[in-house]
């Protein structure tokens, strides 16, 4: 550590003496480029020679197939197939940390990638899942769950489990929220599973500040790739073809 906050320092005082150089800059310029198959006429032996052995590795790991999905998913605001499948994992998935959350919380901008139809690799869920988010339970009280929705309303919508019904306009206010039918009780206590990226109130969704009783596990197997990807072995060992649709959980009103 003490050697790396020396190299640090020494770039800096580099970096501030390059500042007091007779160098000035006259131009700039910029390209783009592609990289597509292309490339792939003419390969460049030498790289692949030097890239195999890790890309052997590589397929290793996010090779081996974890599941299957009945159709192509993706995540589109307010509401989509892939984004209500990650919080009704989440649901799922809470028994395992003896938790039986009342609705589930997953955000856009954590679905990084899409699902398409038949087999899915733990590469695919990797890609889908970059992050090192965590399954985490919280509980809100009714009105700040009220307040979490309006917050999910001005977003345009995130992702949230089966049985949240919200209403929203298109500039981003909510009109009305139920739960399994339900009006959203002020004084009551509801239990979320998210994960601990958006329970920090991250992503606008500060609401989550106000939560307690939270359930945070640190260990690397709750990431919430790990929670996919274990729910998709879960429903291959049942024989199941894992599917999602939309449903109404977040509608636009025109």
């Amino acid at each position: 550590m003490k050697k790396l906050i020396q190299l640090s320092a020494l770039a800096i005082i580099v970096l501030l003496s390059a500042c007091t150089s007779h160098y000035q800059l006259t131009d700039m310029s910029r390209t783009r480029i592609i990289i597509d198959k292309t490339y792939d006429v003419n390969p460049d032996a030498a790289a692949i020679a030097f890239l195999t052995p890790y890309k052997q590795k590589v397929d290793s790991l996010m090779g081996p197939v974890v599941g299957r999905v009945a159709h192509d998913m993706e995540a589109n605001r307010p509401e989509s197939d892939l984004s209500n499948l990650l919080p009704d994992i989440l649901i799922h998935m809470a028994q395992h940390y003896n938790e039986a959350p009342d609705f589930a919380v997953y955000n856009m901008g954590g679905i990084r990638a899409g699902l398409a139809k038949g087999e899915v690799t733990y590469g695919d869920v990797l890609d889908v899942a970059p992050f090192e988010n965590k399954i985490c339970f919280i509980s809100l009280k009714g009105d700040k769950v009220l307040e979490l929705f309006s917050q999910i309303a001005h977003r345009g919508g995130e992702g949230v489990s089966r049985g949240v019904q919200l209403e929203i306009t298109k500039d981003g206010k909510l009109l009305s929220a139920r739960l399994f039918g339900k009006a959203i009780d002020p004084e009551a206590n509801y239990r979320i599973a998210t994960i601990d990226y958006l329970a920090q109130g991250n992503d606008g969704l500060t609401a989550f500040k106000s939560g307690t009783n939270l359930n945070s596990p640190t260990d690397e197997k709750n990431n919430a790739r790990f929670i996919i990807r274990d729910y998709f072995l879960e429903m291959s060992k049942q024989g199941k073809v894992v599917d999602s649709k939309v449903e109404g959980r977040i509608v636009v009103d025109n």
